[in-house]
């Protein structure tokens, strides 16, 4: 089921490959997502030192959170991802060219699951190509039910 999706991340870019990472949460984090108060438009996924970190993702804490907790909304969030996974993240990213984006927010078996995706960027061209699709189907679609009725 899913939480939240990067919609922009879709404008911006060819999605090549997907990945499921967990997360590393704090307990108002959890709560907060549950209440469906995050948001992925401007985060994006970096690797440093072997190890994989969404940046950016504002998760925005509940007003019931505890008082001895200053929550930071956008701070440094870990991913836990296989080690081969880990290993051809960096290949791709650094050899190749690509970028991690963060493409949604969803439960797996009740954990709250990030799914990144190896992306390459769009130039102004192919934005609004895809653009031109997109609207194309839909006038299809319309044309269809009208042609049902």
């Amino acid at each position: 089921m899913t939480i939240v999706d990067n919609k922009k991340a879709f404008h911006d870019y060819f999605i090549e490959e997907r990945y499921e990472a967990g997360m590393v949460l704090q307990g108002w984090e959890v709560k907060s997502i549950r209440a469906g108060r995050v948001q992925l438009k401007e985060a994006y996924v970096i690797v440093r030192q072997g190890e994989v970190f969404l940046f950016g993702a504002h998760i925005s804490p509940l007003p019931t959170a505890s008082t001895h907790i200053h929550p930071d909304p956008v701070r440094t969030r870990k991913l836990l991802l296989n080690g081969e996974e880990v290993k051809k993240l960096i290949g791709k990213v650094e050899r190749a060219g690509y970028t991690l984006v963060p493409l949604n927010l969803h439960y797996t078996r009740g954990r709250i699951k990030c799914e990144i995706g190896l992306a390459k960027g769009k130039k102004q061209h192919d934005k609004r190509e895809s653009e031109k699709q997109r609207d194309w189907q839909r006038e299809q679609q319309s044309i269809l039910k009208q042609n049902r009725r």
